[in-house]
């Protein structure tokens, strides 16, 4: 039977491990969780401060993710007490460092700490392989000195960082994955229309800007940055014939047109990660209207996803002050006005009185991301413009 490494009765463990585990199993943010980890670890044992130091391959250096109240620091990767766990993959218990031969005190000059007991110990995935060290520094309680009690608990936190960390990497190997699918169907959509400026780009960065306006969090506001790009992957399916068409739309070529939103749904609607999931909401409900008069599906108000509603307001700003073949860029006051005439019936009232206020921010993303000059092949018309 695996021992309980919270010895019965030590209340203050228990509270402790209440106090944390909720907050670093719902923590996505990579850096915020190694700084809860290392609360987590220096709260459980009473210690001054608690470090995390992950290896750098690349180098050979052992660095300080997380260091309370210290600047991060590389050290090579076989120095010091962490460089003695990260290389045997063994705990070290020391009160005295200063008579101990494995001690560097390069560190305590270099940031005008004391340092008076140590408490390290290797972090191990699940296959123990180790991948990082958890080192514990000054004890503030009972006696200030370590004890193998504290060993026991700081191994808990230890457990609790190698999961985390373990389960972040594969979460970001999956995210990663995700972003070059999402920027490869970008870039694909671009080609395929012969789209000759970066109207995608300006697209995300605009979305991210009006997200952050909008009160969403810096997380939905990158997924937001991430996925709107793709808003128009749907046309890659449509005719030639209808892309490239110079003149008026008939109407059945005009719907076969407005298929691209359903069309590009169902290129992504398979995935349930979280990324290509909302980068197929997307292109689904991008031309949605507010008032319900849009397409595919005429969806009215906060029915439309949020990132849609976001979404179609930066595309239909940026493609009004693009040069297209058929007409100028409109002139910004003209916009202007289209977007006060618009709110509430193509586009959500709260999102069209954020552009509205901070239109000069906008600009000047427009401004940031220029189109190419060179020449290319004339893009298409764009979806909205029939």
């Amino acid at each position: 039977m695996k021992k309980d490494p919270t010895p019965q009765g030590d209340t203050s463990a228990e509270s402790t491990i209440s106090s944390y585990i909720n907050r670093i199993a719902a923590e996505r943010d990579i850096d915020r969780l190694l700084l809860l980890l290392a609360g987590f670890g220096r709260d459980l044992i009473g210690a001054d401060r608690c470090t995390v130091g992950l290896p750098d391959e690349k180098d050979g250096t052992l660095w300080s993710k997380v260091a309370h109240a210290v600047p991060r620091i590389k050290i090579p990767r076989t120095s010091g007490i962490a460089g003695w766990v990260a290389t045997h993959g063994e705990a070290l218990l020391i009160n005295d460092p200063g008579n101990d031969e494995r001690f560097d005190s390069a560190v305590d000059r270099l940031t005008g700490y004391h340092t008076q007991s140590i408490l390290a110990l290797p972090i191990k995935d699940a296959d123990g392989r180790m991948f990082g060290v958890i080192q514990a520094v000054n004890k503030t309680t009972g006696s200030g000195t370590f004890s193998n009690a504290d060993r026991e608990h700081l191994q808990l936190a230890a457990a609790y960082v190698g999961q985390a960390l373990e389960t972040a990497r594969r979460q970001e190997e999956i995210e990663a994955s995700q972003r070059e699918i999402i920027l490869t169907m970008a870039e694909a959509g671009e080609v395929r229309s012969r789209e000759a400026g970066r109207h995608a780009r300006r697209v995300a960065a605009c979305s991210r800007l009006l997200g952050e306006f909008h009160g969403l969090s810096e997380d939905e506001t990158e997924v937001l940055r991430l996925c709107s790009p793709t808003h128009d992957i749907g046309i890659i399916a449509i005719p030639d014939s209808l892309l490239q068409k110079p003149s008026k739309l008939d109407d059945t070529e005009w719907a076969i047109m407005k298929t691209h939103p359903t069309l590009g749904y169902d290129m992504l609607k398979h995935s349930e990660r979280r990324l290509l999931h909302s980068a197929a909401i997307i292109a689904w409900q991008h031309h949605e209207r507010w008032d319900g008069t849009g397409y595919p599906c005429g969806l009215v108000g906060d029915a439309i996803h949020i990132y849609a509603r976001i979404t179609a307001l930066a595309d239909v700003f940026d493609a009004l002050a693009s040069d297209r073949p058929w007409r100028k860029a409109w002139e910004m006051n003209r916009i202007v006005k289209l977007f006060e005439e618009e709110r509430g019936k193509h586009f959500d009232p709260g999102l069209a009185g954020i552009f509205l206020e901070n239109v000069d921010a906008l600009v000047k993303i427009r401004n940031a991301v220029q189109d190419r000059a060179e020449k290319q092949a004339a893009p298409p018309r764009p979806p909205a413009e029939r």
